[in-house]
């Protein structure tokens, strides 16, 4: 990449960290730029995963406190996700580039669509946390297989992935959305980690890229705990998702037609 391309993508990073902290939807802005720049499709996935991993390294930091008592829930739940982002990132390395490049605009109207239900998602966790209550020794049967299928399609793609993995542990898990995120945020990582060693080890990583948006990505993430209360998080989010339909639908009529 030239040095203005560079600067490209390290800005995308930097919108994206920003996204990330308030509302989430990052992938949906900086994996296009990404593909804007002329980076084929599976590197720039790759790439893409490896540069935004520190951020949710400082999310999960940053919620740490909301963790504490969790601890066999992680125990079981945080190798079942590691297990599903490495089988989630072999299964991107071993699909055709072409291939990958048809499924793109589904990918991202996917990721679009699992964000626009993030808010209703919290909701019903919340109403069903209120209606329920703790109740005892808690079965991590359910969560664990639900977490592994989400963790598949992390290490795959990754858009969205939080929303999916909250939904899946407000399905089942009685505590406190606060510490339920927490834990979402712990999942995330494990999977994000995961498929970012595959692709360190087997994957084609543009290294002076994902270096430059690492940096930026974790800028963006301190700059979004800043603004944190002072942006609406739902006009952020709105805009995101005007931006992952624009790209979605751009990218379809490059590809199909």
């Amino acid at each position: 990449m030239t040095p203005g391309e560079l600067a490209l993508a390290g800005l995308a990073a930097l919108a994206a960290g920003v996204v990330n902290a308030l509302a989430g939807g990052g992938t949906l802005i900086s994996f296009p730029v990404l593909l804007a720049l002329g980076v084929p499709p599976i590197a720039a996935n790759v790439t893409n995963t490896v540069a935004l991993v520190p951020g949710y390294l400082g999310g999960t930091i940053a919620q740490r406190g909301d963790l504490a008592g969790q601890g066999r829930r992680m125990r079981v739940l945080l190798p079942v996700a590691a297990l599903g982002g490495i089988l989630g990132g072999v299964l991107l390395l071993r699909t055709p580039e072409d291939a990958f490049e048809v499924l793109i605009p589904f990918l991202i109207l996917a990721a679009v669509a699992i964000l626009a239900l993030g808010d209703a998602v919290k909701r019903r966790v919340a109403e069903r946390i209120s209606r329920l209550g703790a109740d005892g020794r808690e079965h991590l049967v359910g969560p664990a297989l639900g977490l592994f299928g989400a963790a598949i399609y992390g290490g795959y793609f990754g858009g969205g992935l939080g929303i999916i993995v909250l939904a899946v542990l407000g399905v089942v898990l009685v505590d406190t959305l606060t510490r339920l995120n927490a834990l979402k945020q712990a999942t995330s990582l494990v999977v994000n980690a995961a498929a970012a060693i595959v692709f360190v080890g087997f994957g084609d990583v543009l290294w002076a890229t994902a270096l430059v948006m690492l940096v930026c990505a974790v800028i963006g993430g301190f700059l979004g705990g800043s603004l944190a209360g002072r942006v609406p998080a739902r006009v952020l989010q709105r805009i995101v998702l005007v931006i992952g339909v624009t790209v979605a639908v751009g990218y379809a009529v490059r590809t199909f037609l």
